[in-house]
């Protein structure tokens, strides 16, 4: 590729919008930017305590706005006139209900500031009595529609977080004409839509979250769902039948957005997909090999050449489809419901007096309140690195937000046992990191148990680039090396791959992946004395969260 070819990834994470220009020959980054949402940071249209999390379709928009043209002013011209393509990718599930134009209930009037009108986040877990409903429901079929997300359907995918707006607000009931997930509407925004009908669904988030499969023909049929609840009649027929893999084009950027964004109408817009997704291409996965995107949850993602995968499932994971990550290749996807998020929470715990006592505290110059609770993971892990870690020490469960995989339940809870008046702060986060690493150790074996070989693990994402101390605890739980890969931004840099492809400047994803891809700059290897220890230690993780799963309804 000798002329200059320029794309743009975009990343919807789950606090902030990151979008990056990328050179297509190398991977190059060019320039990049990043917008936290607004009302999401403030907690607007947000009860924790509920599990109810949704976000405004205006965060998004704004975000957009912004990081594309401030990556544009910071590339200069010259870029600017040479861009190509732009991909996005987003969290999901994360629906929302539009009206026949495609419009979000959100930006309709009259609708501004009702939650259920919003996209509905990943992490939201209000529907879990509605996840049950599907799963028993999905008993009484000959054919089996849960077999290719792992048997078991979540309260954070798209049928159960449909099912419960609608069931719980009849004002958006009588409004939504179809049901979208985020990766599907911001390429329909960018090429002009005007028709949530003719919206390109991909394959990603179809196949992984709402039953779509080629064996019985796309969706379930209309019976699965009218017969669950006719609520679901109207939205259900106003879906789609057809899907598509991210490395094709949804259509080209409209004149509206070029004007907002200072682009040409000849920048090719592609199919949308999830973040892991992309950002494991963006990170380099290889077939059987692991990556794991670490943030404020996990995605797991393996990728295997189709023909290996004839008559395969793997029981518990978030399911597997044919070209949801690389076109050719089955994709298989699992993960945690909180990581990141785990250690988020310790910290807020120890932060408490100072956000509630700041008026009584002061800081050395140039710290605020801010500055100090930044430094108290990283004080914690520095202090954590130097406990002696015995078979007595303290035991955590990582389910605070529920267990994703293996084997979806949004009913269990976390735990720590073995504290005592001796236990400090540090010795509680070592305990909550290495439950954290034993969830991960769960997924490896479910999918080794189940003859799909986990050959090597990459480690990409803000936790994998950032904490030694969590991944070198992590190689030695798993007793697996694992890669780091060097780029920063492997969603987004996953985004401007496939936009590469999806215009054509390359033919396969994994040539992109190969010409852009930043490779690796570190790896962890396990150490033998300590992989002994958490052998035993994981036994016992193991028992202990038997005896939550035996208990549930009595320890809540």
């Amino acid at each position: 590729m000798s002329e200059e070819n320029y794309c743009i990834g975009i990343d919807f994470g789950t606090d902030s919008v990151r979008a990056v220009i990328a050179d297509a020959r190398d991977g190059r980054q060019i320039a990049s930017s990043v917008f936290v949402y607004p009302r999401y940071r403030r907690g607007d249209y947000c009860k924790p305590g509920q599990h109810i999390f949704r976000q405004h379709p205006l965060d998004y928009i704004e975000g957009l706005t912004h990081t594309v043209r401030e990556s544009l002013g910071q590339a200069g011209a010259s870029v600017r006139s040479a861009i190509r393509a732009i991909s996005i990718d987003t969290t999901g599930s994360s629906p929302v209900a539009v009206d026949e134009t495609g419009t979000p209930l959100a930006l309709v009037p009259g609708f501004e500031d009702d939650p259920d009108a919003m996209f509905v986040l990943w992490k939201d877990h209000s529907a879990a009595a509605e996840m049950a409903e599907i799963n028993a429901h999905a008993k009484l079929f000959e054919t089996d529609y849960l077999r290719y997300v792992g048997g078991i359907y979540s309260s954070e995918w798209f049928w159960s977080k449909l099912l419960h707006v609608l069931r719980g607000n009849e004002r958006v009931r009588k409004a939504c004409y179809s049901w979208v997930e985020h990766c599907d509407w911001m390429p329909f925004l960018l090429t002009g839509g005007r028709r949530a009908a003719e919206m390109k669904r991909g394959v990603c988030t179809a196949a992984h979250k709402a039953l779509w499969s080629d064996e019985w023909g796309g969706l379930p049929p209309a019976e699965f769902f009218t017969s669950l609840d006719p609520l679901l009649a109207v939205p259900a027929a106003h879906l789609y039948k057809e899907v598509y893999a991210a490395d094709r084009s949804a259509g080209f950027l409209c004149s509206e957005w070029a004007d907002k964004l200072g682009l040409s109408t000849n920048v090719i817009i592609g199919i949308g997909a999830m973040d892991a997704h992309m950002g494991a291409v963006g990170g380099q996965i290889a077939p059987y090999h692991l990556s794991k995107v670490m943030g404020t949850s996990t995605c797991d993602m393996l990728v295997a050449p189709t023909r290996d995968m004839e008559g395969k499932y793997v029981p518990g994971i978030c399911g597997l489809a044919d070209g949801s990550i690389i076109p050719g290749m089955v994709g298989m996807e699992a993960g945690q419901s909180a990581f990141g998020d785990v250690y988020a929470w310790l910290r807020e715990l120890v932060a408490w007096p100072l956000r509630h006592l700041s008026d009584k505290v002061s800081f050395a110059p140039g710290y605020t309140m801010d500055t100090v609770i930044g430094e108290i993971l990283p004080a914690l892990s520095r202090e954590a690195e130097q406990l002696v870690v015995t078979d007595e020490s303290e035991l955590s469960i990582d389910w605070l937000n529920g267990r994703r995989t293996p084997d979806a339940d949004p009913f269990l809870t976390g735990s720590i046992s073995g504290i005592s008046l001796g236990t400090q702060a540090p010795a509680l986060f070592r305990s909550l990191a290495e439950a954290t690493c034993f969830g991960s150790r769960a997924i490896v074996e479910r999918f080794i148990g189940q003859g799909i070989p986990v050959k090597g693990i990459i480690g990409i994402g803000g936790i994998a680039r950032r904490s030694p101390f969590i991944m070198q605890m992590l190689a030695d739980v798993l007793n697996k090396p694992i890669r780091i890969n060097k780029s920063e931004q492997t969603s987004a840099l996953g985004a401007a791959m496939f936009a590469a492809t999806a215009a054509g400047l390359y033919k396969r994803v994994e040539d992109a992946m190969q010409a852009m891809g930043q490779g690796f700059d570190r790896e962890y290897m396990p150490n033998p004395r300590m992989t002994e220890l958490y052998n035993r230690r994981y036994e016992s993780y193991r028992r202990m969260g038997e005896f939550i799963e035996r208990n549930k309804t009595v320890l809540k």
